[in-house]
């Protein structure tokens, strides 16, 4: 290895055997083959990649149409990845982590990674909350042309909060009771956005997806159409395959 490479993934042996696929800095995605393993290459024409959208999207793309291409069985390696020889690869990766590498393709085989966001409109939820709730919009109410002491304002304050939180609860638990039982595992990401109260990644096997995409649409039409929901159904399995776990299972 003359220059620094760029790797995208690992598959198991053999992979793919050429591809025509273009990574970043324009350059053409490569294979290596080493310890039993294939790797997905470009040259790196950058010591370090600035974790921008283009790039972050360039990074998956590579392994999404390696996935389209039939090879669904991949590890997909941390963004940024920059190795300056092959023996590098091998003496920290291949070769400490070979069997933790089999288990772990064995674990993804015949699986798929999905994700399910979930945004809420909290004003809405707010206002459909006092509806329901109406002795509780009079305790509200009467903060508006009242003196009330620090003690009152806190007590209702803290009464309408409790109850936005039991109602956030019964969303989140209504999406996670439906889908968990669907799924081989399930992991469970801290919120993007203030206004984001679900959002989890789950591996399933690969002939389940359509079932799985019905009940999420079903989850949609129980809460009338009043969440907004982000489902991907085909990324590289990046919850489910992380390196730095491998340690761990070695």
């Amino acid at each position: 290895m003359n220059n620094n490479v760029y790797l995208y993934g690992i598959l198991p042996a053999p992979g793919p055997q050429e591809l025509e696929l273009e990574g970043l800095d324009k350059q053409r995605v490569q294979i290596q083959s080493m310890d039993g393993f294939t790797f997905l290459y470009s040259e790196a024409k950058q010591s370090k990649y600035l974790a921008s959208r283009r790039n972050l999207l360039s990074h998956e793309r590579v392994l999404e149409e390696v996935m389209h291409q039939g090879y669904r069985t991949i590890l997909p390696l941390q963004f940024g990845l920059v190795v300056e020889t092959w023996e590098e690869v091998s003496d920290q990766l291949t070769g400490p982590y070979s069997e933790a590498l089999t288990r772990l393709f064995a674990h993804l085989d015949g699986h798929r990674e999905v994700s399910v966001k979930v945004m809420w409109d909290e004003a809405n939820e707010l206002q459909l909350l006092m509806a329901e709730r109406p002795e509780l919009q009079a305790q509200r109410d009467s903060l508006t042309g009242k003196t009330l002491n620090m003690d009152e304002v806190i007590r209702i304050g803290q009464a309408v909060e409790k109850a936005m939180a039991e109602r956030k609860n019964e969303i989140v638990n209504a999406f996670r009771n439906a889908l968990k039982p669907l799924s081989v595992e399930s992991v469970e990401n801290d919120p993007m956005m203030s206004d984001m109260i679900f959002n989890t990644a789950f591996l399933i096997p690969w002939e389940s997806e359509m079932a799985f995409s019905v009940w999420v649409e079903t989850l949609d039409q129980q809460f009338e159409n009043r969440l907004r929901i982000r489902y991907n159904n085909f990324t590289a399995p990046f919850n489910f395959a992380q390196i730095s776990a491998l340690e761990g299972n070695a």
